[in-house]
């Protein structure tokens, strides 16, 4: 039944009750004067429920300062970045769009009006309207230009000029005539000036704040789709309270009413990104449905938003991924830099990879390369890493800069560029060697400012890459850092044990010549992790059909190497001149694996990290690697599994029965 909450409904529920308050109301007359997108929609609130209505408490109403009570603290005046690379911090702007941070031009003059444009500071603004009170119109103005000041800072600067607004008195007074006006404001200010607010990083548990989510609860059936966008927006960076949650839930009933008339594709956006992951499966289909039935329509920015949207809902849709991928593609030359990368994210998110789409972004960035900075590239080849994609054209071309000059790297770029190319086992071939030599000296002139477990992340890369520097290792290995790392907390634990782990196999297996001995204390180890516990059953009894036709030759299934590797079947061969001399270990082996499809770089047979360390052991410990991946097997009909592997481990019985 459609029903209609009045202010003193809103207000008695406010103050009296904790029974839920949706009330018949229609006491006034009121009707909805901007819903004309939505006639035939009016939608009853669900306020006052005992899990999330409450009263404005009394030690805020009678805070002096009540927009922070009496203290700044240090973490709002932190922008909320929306990555958490040091990296992406220094090269991405802020992700609010303009319609989210600019309400419409006020059409008339005033001198407040008149002066807010040449205003170049926030405290610049504050000054004008302590000279000149705003009215309940331009209040909102004020605040949006005070945000859009603040954006386009550096995060350095808006700290210290935040820390200015907070401390002007000019700001109280705004904030109070603000939180005096909201009655008179409209739903589009009100909206815009609650989102300002936020931005700015005035305190959500503050009287103001909580004073705009109560007026937003009781007006938002009159909230129009720019309206709930611009709520959307605001809400989905707000933390839990009862009455933000309150305002959440009324959204949500509001938007899965109003669904299948929403105009807009970025209004549908920000409401889909307000709905986060926890949304239910069944609204998340229906904004599936309404996004395909807009999607004719979709230009290159919605493409782009729209994949945002869909990984910070968690919306995994093949037909959409395509469609919006499709528009990307076709416009690769004119995406700003911020959006690709974060489209990139989105689709790691998503787990959602296609060797066409990353192909394109990979040409366009070596196409880019003098273009982009050196941050932008690293960024680019950071997620390309994540999406276990190997860009070839990139990294061969970034190497070369890395070599040119090292020293314009900082610390953080260089454990990126290290990361990167040991993840993904990229081979410079001919200048390999001068790439780590380049490396290394930079990396060193850090060492008074690396922190333990960086510069453990550094000897565990370069150990992937089979480069053993003795500049960094010997510090590593000393006790006053082996004493730092002890006190490791145990979130991060388990993941310093698994690279001292194999810092201390590679010093094992391989030897490094170094100036002297070096062994990793036992310590710091931890209990093994395994790479792997059990022999595939496919993969069992194709081994042992294989092994039917094989004279002389021995397996033994499940078998841990050096306690570290598992390998799911070793083949002993006879010798080939004399079949009983000569002892297990001087007779070929064959290690067979079957390892991840994540291990190798996506869309080749390449492997990359750990998968191309274990294979360089096993070469080194005289056996001959050989993989098949459990996709692989069990792709193959099961009539043919077992010549399929016998070609893959024994290739030369295949010549063999071709000629």
């Amino acid at each position: 039944m459609s029903v209609w909450v009045t202010k003193e409904v809103m207000r008695w529920g406010c103050l009296c009750s904790r029974r839920s308050l949706w009330q018949q109301s229609n006491l006034m007359g009121k009707k909805s004067p901007k819903y004309t997108s939505f006639p035939s929609q009016q939608l009853a609130h669900i306020w006052g429920t005992k899990h999330h209505q409450t009263c404005l408490e009394s030690n805020r109403v009678s805070s002096v300062r009540f927009y922070s009570k009496g203290t700044i603290h240090s973490e709002v005046l932190e922008e909320k970045e929306p990555l958490s690379s040091p990296l992406a911090k220094s090269s991405l702007p802020n992700e609010n769009q303009s319609e989210e941070t600019a309400p419409k031009a006020i059409q008339w003059t005033s001198p407040l009006m008149d002066q807010l444009k040449s205003c170049g500071s926030q405290s610049d603004v504050l000054e004008l309207t302590s000279k000149y009170a705003p009215t309940f119109k331009q209040i909102s103005s004020c605040l949006t230009h005070i945000w859009l000041i603040t954006k386009k800072m550096s995060l350095d600067n808006r700290r210290y000029e935040l820390q200015l607004m907070f401390e002007h008195p000019g700001f109280d007074v705004l904030l109070q005539q603000a939180m005096t006006s909201v009655g008179q404001m409209s739903n589009e200010d009100v909206a815009y000036s609650l989102l300002n607010m936020v931005n700015l990083g005035v305190p959500q548990d503050s009287r103001v704040i909580q004073t705009f989510l109560r007026n937003c609860q009781e007006n938002l059936n009159d909230f129009d789709e720019k309206c709930l966008s611009i709520l959307a927006s605001c809400l989905r960076n707000m933390e839990h309270s009862n009455n933000t949650d309150a305002l959440k839930d009324g959204v949500r009933m509001v938007v899965e009413a109003r669904l299948p008339g929403i105009k807009n594709v970025k209004a549908l956006q920000n409401i889909m990104r307000m709905f986060g992951k926890d949304a239910p499966m069944d609204l998340k289909r229906k904004f599936e449905a309404k996004a395909l039935s807009m999607s004719n329509h979709f230009s290159l920015i919605d493409s782009q938003q729209m994949i945002i949207a869909m990984a910070a809902m968690n919306l995994y849709s093949k037909p959409l991924l395509y469609i919006c991928s499709k528009m990307i593609q076709e416009n690769i030359n004119g995406i700003p830099f911020n959006l690709l990368f974060k489209s990139m994210q989105s689709y790691r998110q998503l787990k959602y990879r296609d060797l066409e789409l990353l192909t394109n972004f990979s040409e366009h960035a070596a196409s880019m390369i003098d273009i982009w900075t050196k941050k932008q590239v690293l960024l680019f080849l950071s997620v390309c890493e994540k999406l276990t994609f190997c860009p070839a054209a990139v990294m061969e071309a970034f190497a070369g800069k890395v070599i040119e000059n090292p020293k314009a790297l900082t610390l953080q770029d260089l454990l990126c560029v290290v990361k990167v190319y040991s993840n993904l086992n990229y081979d410079l071939q001919h200048r390999s060697q001068q790439f780590l030599d380049s490396l290394i000296p930079a990396l060193v002139s850090y060492l008074p400012k690396m922190s333990s477990f960086e510069l453990l992340k550094a000897v565990y890369h370069m150990c992937l890459l089979g480069h053993f520097p003795s500049a960094l290792l010997e510090p590593l290995l000393q006790s006053s850092t082996l004493e730092k790392l002890k006190s490791t907390d145990p979130i991060y634990l388990a993941n310093q044990e698994w690279m001292f782990q194999t810092v201390n196999l590679c010093l094992r297996i391989e030897h490094p010549v170094l100036p002297q001995p070096l062994t990793v204390p036992p310590t710091l180890l931890g209990a093994p992790v395994l790479d792997s516990g059990a022999v595939i059953p496919e993969l069992s009894q194709c081994l042992q059909s294989v092994m039917e036709d094989q004279a002389n030759t021995t397996l033994q299934e499940r078998v841990l190497l050096l306690g570290f590797y598992f390998i799911d079947g070793v083949i002993t061969k006879p010798l080939p001149s004399e079949t009983d001399s000569g002892g297990a270990e001087s007779r070929p082996r064959i290690a067979v694996i079957c390892p991840a499809h994540y291990s190798f770089c996506f869309g080749t047979s390449h492997p990359r990290g750990t998968l191309a360390l274990k294979m360089r052991h096993l070469k080194t410990l005289g056996y001959d690697p050989v993989w098949v991946t459990e996709q692989e097997l069990r792709s193959t009909p099961e009539e043919k599994r077992t010549d399929f592997l016998r070609d893959r481990i024994f290739p030369d019985h295949k010549l063999k029965w071709r000629n």
